[in-house]
């Protein structure tokens, strides 16, 4: 099951990017509610190897499930 960014957690930090072995992250359009940046997983490419939560600084900004009412997924 893919994992998800929470979009008005995500801090734009971007670690997830590097460390994603699949290229599923992608940048999300504008800032979140918070102000900063924010990235978004493509559920369709992720391989659920949870490398992102391993790297990612900001507590609950991934989660290990596929959760889209919590990620803002562009068009």
């Amino acid at each position: 099951m893919p994992h998800t960014i929470v979009t008005d957690v995500c801090e734009g930090v971007a670690d997830c990017v590097d460390a994603c072995p699949v290229a599923c992250i992608h940048d999300g359009p504008g800032k979140n509610v918070k102000g900063t940046d924010w990235y978004w997983i493509d559920f369709a490419t992720c391989i659920d190897c949870g490398i992102c939560i391993q790297v990612c600084p900001v507590e609950g900004a991934i989660v290990p499930e596929e959760r889209p009412e919590l990620q803002k997924t562009p068009l």
